[in-house]
């Protein structure tokens, strides 16, 4: 068996699920193809995958609800959407509840892996360093403030100030911030903000940048609707303040 990451590909349709299982098997991963949103729940309570591939259109529980139940419960598993239509409605709705990127049926095995192999390494780059690299590393500890909410850099972790709790940050969204924080006060356009946060594929679009700002800004703006730190400059981009830093 494959000692690669472990990725579950869930589809309903058997040859596709087969295909595209078949074809990452062959790239060192480890798969497991699962016939829809109960199989996926019922392979999660015996082990978490490392990514899941994730049709959409779905009979039974349908591809959005199985992507809220991954990013709300399950600690945020990196997902790749795969639609059929291939629908900015699809994409921007997926967007918004979480998703790591998508990709259009068919898709095209290579750009696949392509995406996989990306997205696993962002996923990687967020996770906080174990106790034991912390402690031999011991990095100076830095915090930006964004009112309620303290992040820290260090280990990529956004708290609320007034409860302690934790407000999951997906790594796309963590790269935006960072780019932001290593630009204030300048205008950042959409395709610069693409390129600074590596966030960059070939089927960008202006609305997919929209729609993870819109999530950031729930989590860090005490209004989301009348936002302070990131704010939208009309025809040009986006702008951020900064808060407070520490560290």
């Amino acid at each position: 068996m494959s000692a690669g990451p472990r990725i579950a590909v869930v589809d309903d349709e058997l040859h596709t699920r087969e295909t595209v299982a078949d074809y990452l098997a062959l790239h060192d991963f480890d798969v497991v193809p699962l016939d829809g949103g109960a199989a996926l729940r019922a392979e999660i309570e015996r082990r978490v995958p490392d990514l899941v591939v994730l049709d959409l259109h779905m009979p039974g529980e349908n591809g959005l609800s199985v992507l809220r139940f991954l990013k709300e419960e399950k600690g945020g598993v990196p997902v790749i959407m795969l639609t059929s239509t291939a629908s900015p409605i699809d994409r921007v709705v997926g967007l918004e509840l979480g998703a790591d990127d998508y990709l259009a049926k068919p898709a095209e095995l290579r750009e696949l892996v392509a995406r996989i192999r990306s997205v696993l390494r962002r996923a990687a780059a967020a996770r906080p360093a174990a106790a034991g690299e912390a402690a031999a590393v011991a990095p100076a500890a830095e915090t930006v403030t964004f009112g309620g909410r303290l992040l820290d850099l260090a280990s990529r972790r956004l708290i609320d100030r007034r409860t302690g709790e934790e407000i999951a940050l997906h790594a796309s969204e963590f790269g935006l911030i960072k780019a932001f924080l290593d630009h204030p006060n300048r205008v950042l356009s959409r395709e610069q903000l693409l390129d600074l946060a590596n966030a960059r594929d070939p089927e960008a679009f202006d609305r997919a940048i929209d729609v993870r700002i819109n999530r950031i800004r729930k989590k860090i703006e005490t209004n989301p609707s009348e936002p302070v730190f990131i704010r939208t400059v009309r025809g040009a981009g986006y702008i951020y303040v900064p808060g407070r830093r520490e560290g």
